[in-house]
């Protein structure tokens, strides 16, 4: 079956759309830490980040480098934090959050409630300086 990010790739499912390019997808996370965070994903579905080859593995942090710094161009933070977790979907995955501190980046802290609107314009404000 395929996971929910595969869905977001085939337009099944809409996102927030920041960045991609013909091996990756970049968007908002629906449940963010802070404003801005985002996913980026190979579109190919690979479960376990560490499954992914030396080159795919390569290319997809190269892709969130990219993502990462038009973040930081529009979103006050110190910092973007990177985790990769790897339980919550079964598809590879980067979260890029902004972060100010260590504690930021707390995935048991409450989440951000947005509005469609909110998240659409940060989307577009990142998209822009991508």
């Amino acid at each position: 079956m395929a996971s929910i990010f595969s869905k977001i790739v085939s337009g099944e499912i809409p996102c927030y759309k920041i960045a991609e390019d013909s091996q990756h997808l970049a968007f908002l996370d629906i449940n963010p830490l802070n404003e801005g965070h985002t996913l980026v994903i190979p579109k190919r579905e690979v479960d376990y980040i560490f499954n992914l080859s030396d080159e795919d593995l390569s290319a997809l942090m190269i892709f969130a480098r990219k993502v990462a710094l038009a973040i930081e161009k529009v979103v006050s933070c110190e910092r973007i934090g990177v985790a990769v977790i790897g339980l919550e979907v079964p598809h590879a995955h980067v979260h890029l959050v902004p972060i100010n501190g260590i504690y930021d980046i707390d995935f048991k802290k409450p989440k951000l409630h947005l509005s469609a609107e909110e998240f659409s314009k940060i989307a577009e404000r990142i998209r822009a300086a991508f």
